[in-house]
């Protein structure tokens, strides 16, 4: 049940990340309406109800009242702002020269498209202690560190008006911060950094800039959680048009991660695996909702599933392909997880 529960407020907590603010008819975009759509409009989305409302607050107030995790891999995680990179939050491991000089560099989308970069800290710092610097823009805005935010205001009377408050040109500039550094002499990453190591990632709104970049040739790996193109054509948020041709992009193996048929992103992420067939792709889904396992000390489960993603993609690490590849893969043979892949090996020989 704490599961389920952490999947409803996780999700509802990215849903009220972004702006909400009331809605306005806008035609700019939109193509001309039908006489039946004239005649009979589609209601409009409803916003989050009172006792929604007062769940998310609390779900926050006791997120927000975790402390930090420093991960279970090699390299203990830190998260911080430098002032090289405004309005972004940086995990990495906190002796950088023990990390060696190899590591990986991680662009992450944050839920909601959210400008806090610490939303989904206990996952990100669990990334980092396996040797990856990840970057996730937006300030520390909750939990340990953050300084005192505004009480939110009530939303106006009428649907929500939701704008991504982040892009995925903030998600790349990000990378682009990390890979100058390793070139800069006197910088803390100087020579430490791989980038022949670059991966994106990101989590429901956050997962859709992730799909922005994929096509990026820097990028060498890339993780959509919770998250896919709507089926539909629709644009969930204002500030962010993703469609299903960039799905073309993909260059790389791709994971998506969902929470099963309860994750209000599991119907368009399917449809996103079902669509792409020119790279390697796997579809991997836990009972967990949309929310996922971020709420859980250093990511829970899901992140052990990326740890090992990011692994095998970026390092050939073959210990972490044996979660996906085979019948008898180590994922394959757990019940609680579904999966389903194409393209794929039959072995790691």
């Amino acid at each position: 049940m704490m599961r389920k529960l952490s999947g409803i407020t996780v999700a509802l907590v990215a849903l009220t990340a972004c702006t909400q603010e009331p809605a306005e008819q806008s035609t700019a975009d939109a193509p001309p309406a039908t006489p039946a759509a004239q005649s009979e409009p589609a209601a409009p989305p409803a916003g989050p109800t009172a006792a929604e409302r007062e769940a998310m607050a609390a779900a926050m107030a006791a997120y927000n009242a975790m402390p930090d995790t420093s991960g279970t891999g090699a390299y203990p995680a830190l998260k911080e702002e430098v002032a090289g990179l405004p309005a972004h939050t940086i995990y990495r491991p906190q002796d950088l020269a023990a990390a060696g000089d190899k590591l990986g560099v991680l662009g992450w989308g944050n839920g909601g498209c959210a400008d806090d970069g610490a939303s989904q800290r206990l996952h990100l710092a669990e990334l980092a202690s396996h040797g990856y610097v990840v970057v996730a823009p937006g300030a520390i805005k909750s939990g340990p560190g953050a300084p005192p935010q505004p009480a939110p205001e009530a939303p106006p009377p009428g649907p929500p008006r939701l704008i991504a408050n982040t892009t995925a040109e903030q998600v790349m500039q990000g990378i682009e911060w990390v890979l100058a550094e390793n070139a800069r002499e006197g910088s803390p990453y100087y020579q430490r950094i791989d980038p022949a190591q670059v991966a994106v990632a990101g989590f429901s709104c956050g997962g859709l800039q992730a799909i922005q970049l994929a096509g990026d040739p820097r990028i060498h790996a890339v993780v959509v959680q919770n998250s896919g193109v709507f089926k539909d054509g629709t644009q969930g948020m204002e500030n962010l048009v993703v469609t299903k041709d960039m799905l073309n992009a993909f260059h790389t193996p791709v994971l998506y991660l969902d929470g099963g048929p309860s994750d209000i992103a599991y119907e368009n992420g399917m449809d996103d695996y079902e669509r792409i067939n020119h790279v390697p792709i796997a579809m991997i889904n836990q009972d967990t909702g949309h929310g996922g396992t971020y709420l859980e000390p250093n990511g829970g489960a899901n992140a052990q599933v990326v740890v090992r993603w990011l692994n095998w993609q970026l390092r050939g690490d073959t210990e972490a392909g044996s979660w996906f590849v085979g019948d008898d893969c180590l994922l394959c043979a757990d019940d609680k997880w579904t999966v389903e892949r194409k393209n794929f090996p039959a072995t790691l020989d």
